[in-house]
């Protein structure tokens, strides 16, 4: 299985913005903290995610594909068409009209579409194959507790 992104007709993020609560502190990865008294203030997901709005969509990935980018089944990609792709971004791409998501390897003229998992080979655009990136990867949102 390729990591595709499911619903072939990406979802344009909306203009409205998006708000929730933000604490001021930090949360630490490794010893607690001392308690400290949070304060609270909104926080725009929208306005922290999307850059270009009237270019930015929202695809879901099915497979495992890229795991080894932190990118798993059921995460939700924020996909900037306006950014210009380069080598190494994280890019989705229709590859003979299916959407995959995949490394970007440019390099002496060639374009290569990387996984990050070993188990799933490179795409190397073959004569004949339609291959187009049709945009950058700009942020990956999880889910733990659905």
């Amino acid at each position: 299985m390729n990591s595709n992104c499911v619903g072939y007709v990406p979802q344009l993020l909306a203009n409205t913005p998006l708000v929730l609560c933000q604490s001021e502190g930090h949360v630490r990865a490794g010893f607690p903290s001392p308690a400290q008294d949070f304060a609270i203030h909104r926080l725009d997901l929208t306005a922290l995610l999307v850059t270009h709005p009237q270019a930015t969509y929202l695809l879901r990935v099915a497979g495992t594909s890229m795991r080894d980018a932190g990118i798993d089944d059921g995460d939700t990609l924020v996909v900037d068409r306006a950014i210009k792709p380069q080598h190494g971004h994280v890019v989705v791409a229709v590859v003979d009209g299916d959407f995959t998501v995949k490394h970007l390897h440019l390099r002496a003229g060639c374009m290569r579409l990387k996984a990050a998992n070993p188990t799933f080979p490179d795409i190397v655009p073959k004569d004949g194959q339609t291959v187009e990136v049709w945009g950058v990867v700009s942020a990956c949102i999880k889910r733990f507790v659905v």
